[in-house]
């Protein structure tokens, strides 16, 4: 389904870097739009020239990708729906005394977060979140997972064994 709409949003802005731009950003941040053409993430209402300035992009474009979008029913019914994944505790883990992994996936990704998250558990850590950016959307995807208490280094050999696994960062 992800690589069919991949596909329509790059051939509805093929001519148009800029609006791909925008859609993919959409996607990245769970921003919304709602039946007026307002983007939100959330309830949260996102002014066009904030978008604009994360997608590195000229405020029209936003406009004019918004356009587009709500006069597609499939893009229209994918950017209505699009919720906010929540908060990523990656960068307050360590206030909060909690383990961070960090996973660069290759191609090969599947099975990965099955795997690694096995592994964890057998060495009695809890885990508090995973988080797996899309392989369609990144260049470097990463699988990110929080656990209860700090990992130690010795398991990054282990990481390492999973297929697809390219790099593994512990802190």
């Amino acid at each position: 389904m992800m690589i069919k709409m991949w596909e329509r949003i790059n051939e509805k802005f093929k001519k148009y870097p800029a609006r791909i731009r925008v859609a993919e950003k959409m996607i990245e941040l769970g921003l919304s739009i709602n039946e007026n053409g307002k983007i939100y993430c959330g309830n949260l209402k996102i002014s066009d020239k904030a978008l604009a300035t994360a997608a590195e992009v000229d405020r029209r474009a936003i406009k004019s990708t918004i356009e587009v979008i709500k006069e597609d029913p499939e893009l229209n019914n994918l950017f209505s729906n699009i919720i906010p994944a929540g908060t990523l505790l990656k960068n307050i883990a360590k206030n909060l005394e909690l383990g961070v992994i960090e996973i660069e996936v290759g191609s090969e990704s599947e099975g990965i977060l099955a795997a690694t998250t096995n592994l964890i558990s057998k060495k009695g850590i809890g885990i508090r979140q995973a988080y797996a950016e899309d392989t369609e959307l990144q260049k470097t995807p990463l699988l990110t997972i929080i656990t209860e208490k700090p990992v130690q280094g010795d398991l990054i050999n282990e990481f390492l064994k999973i297929k697809g696994v390219t790099r593994v960062s512990i802190y």
